[in-house]
């Protein structure tokens, strides 16, 4: 268990230092950087000055190991836009993306757990059937186009909800509407599959011999060992919506990281940039990472070795 705890750390730390060079190199993919920030009305020597204000011009290995030092202490950098610290633009504007991807992910378990148990009773019945069409078309439907359709209904025509901001709770339903069901399918297949696998084993037909209903044989003793695989990848799909929110946070006018990624991308703001994708992209590891260490911790086999 020790073994396999370091080494899962370790490649923890790898991903977060390729992450973070990663990260670091988006500044230069469209090439300098100071030209980037002058825009198409800078002059020449705009741009020297922009280099040598923001340390441009020093060896971009100098320029990396000073930004990981920084942010390592919690400095992203300044805004080239706001004239204001990354670290605050991104404290103000993380609440949301939070909650967001946090309800989100809660309604889709909610959801994909009952529904990946009761197709997985009756594989290839009417139940099952009805839970495969939801997963094809959470698949197939764009989440811009299905968040699209939610505010012209239920915003527009039934007036029920409001169709962007978030200045209350209901600002919420239509995106986390939204997100949820991009996140169901998955969730819900892996439940089916996972149960079908284990109400086959040798365990479950001795606890239905003993005269066990369904209910306790389900609840008692196949979904502890149902609901292992769902752990990564359930840790996998909070971490692609608290990333991936960037389209769903402009549609309904959201004001968090996803938006405001999108907005520092026209505005050529680099280091906003850089701070969001280092910053979801550590979340991300640090998801995957407890994931992998709640799944040694359940599974005896890895947990004794």
């Amino acid at each position: 268990m020790l073994r396999f705890l370091l080494r899962r750390l370790l490649v923890a730390l790898l991903v977060a230092l390729a992450v973070s060079s990663i990260s670091f190199s988006l500044a230069y993919l469209s090439g300098d950087p100071a030209i980037a920030i002058a825009g198409a009305g800078g002059s020449a020597k705009d741009a020297a000055l922009i280099r040598e204000l923001y340390g441009f011009d020093r060896p971009i290995v100098v320029q990396y190991a000073d930004w990981i030092v920084q942010a390592l202490q919690g400095n992203l950098g300044t805004s080239y836009y706001f004239s204001m610290p990354v670290s605050q633009i991104i404290a103000e504007r993380i609440p949301v993306t939070l909650l967001l991807g946090t309800a989100s992910f809660i309604v889709a378990m909610l959801l994909a757990l009952p529904l990946g148990i009761i197709a997985a009773l009756k594989p290839n019945g009417l139940l099952d059937r009805i839970a495969l069409l939801i997963a094809v078309s959470g698949q197939a439907i764009p989440s811009f186009w299905l968040g699209l359709i939610l505010i012209v209904v239920f915003g527009v025509w039934l007036d029920l909800v409001p169709i962007s901001g978030a200045d209350s709770w209901t600002g919420f339903i239509l995106p986390v509407v939204v997100l949820s069901y991009y996140a169901l399918p998955a969730l819900m297949r892996l439940m089916r599959a996972s149960m079908i696998d284990v109400l086959q084993a040798n365990y479950i037909r001795t606890a239905r011999s003993k005269g066990l209903g369904t209910t306790t044989v389900i609840l008692g003793h196949a979904l502890r060992n149902a609901v292992l695989p769902l752990v990564s990848v359930a840790a996998v799909q909070l971490g692609i919506l608290l990333s991936g929110s960037i389209v769903i946070e402009s549609v309904f006018a959201l004001n968090g990281l996803g938006r405001l990624a999108w907005e520092s991308l026209l505005r050529s703001d680099l280091a906003v940039v850089q701070g969001i994708i280092l910053i979801l992209s550590l979340v991300y590891v640090l998801l995957t990472t407890l994931a992998d260490l709640i799944n040694a911790w359940l599974d005896p086999r890895i947990r004794e070795a």
